[in-house]
């Protein structure tokens, strides 16, 4: 029996919503790809879902899917809305000639348990047991504190945090405290990064 989302779930495509219905059910809509940013009904449609039932945007992990999902931040700033990431994770869909340019599997080509890890990871909420609810005390100074943020070396910093947690590189520092604030407390990410104080070198220095 396949788990229910309570929430609406938006994806780029109908190869994308195929996959996803193979491991859940529930309301899933497509963008349309790019189609999205010239359809204002679609656009009003979804902050129609998000304020009745919540909505959970989950898009590629490759430049275009974070374009996507950029636009629809925000046009639906304010909203009930929740962001899934997959992790990048290199190879190519079965229909497919030849790789993506980026070389990504999309959603459409991940195993269905990677993108029930997803949407849990964000929060969704599912009708066979409670979601991994946002626990909301990670901060910006945090990031900062832990050498995440603002210091020569955060960027690698980030990039470590984020291949540890099957993140996809392309996550900003503003959408990975979110995720952050989905997946732990101020203590947890702080044991995390206890191996590797801000400032140090990296491994292969």
């Amino acid at each position: 029996m396949k788990p229910v989302l309570r929430e609406a779930l938006v994806v780029e495509g109908r190869y994308d919503k195929n996959t996803v219905s193979q491991v859940l059910d529930g309301l899933i809509l497509e963008t349309r790809g790019f189609g999205v940013f010239s359809d204002p009904e679609l656009v009003a449609l979804l902050r129609t879902l998000a304020r009745q039932r919540g909505l959970v945007i989950l898009t590629d992990s490759d430049s275009a899917g974070f374009l996507i999902r950029n636009r629809l931040r925000g046009a639906l700033a304010g909203e009930n809305v929740k962001h899934a990431y997959i992790p990048d994770i290199p190879g190519k869909e079965r229909r497919k000639a030849a790789p993506s340019r980026e070389g990504k599997l999309g959603v459409e080509g991940v195993p269905g348990q990677v993108i029930l890890e997803a949407l849990r990871r964000a929060g969704a909420a599912f009708e066979d047991g409670a979601p991994l609810a946002s626990r909301g005390d990670i901060t910006k100074a945090d990031l900062y504190a832990l050498g995440l943020s603002g210091t020569p070396d955060s960027d690698r910093r980030r990039a470590a945090l984020k291949k540890r947690l099957g993140l996809p590189e392309g996550l900003s520092a503003n959408a990975l405290l979110e995720v952050l604030n989905a997946l732990m407390t101020r203590a947890e990410l702080e044991r995390l990064t206890q191996g590797d104080p801000p400032g140090s070198a990296p491994p292969d220095a």
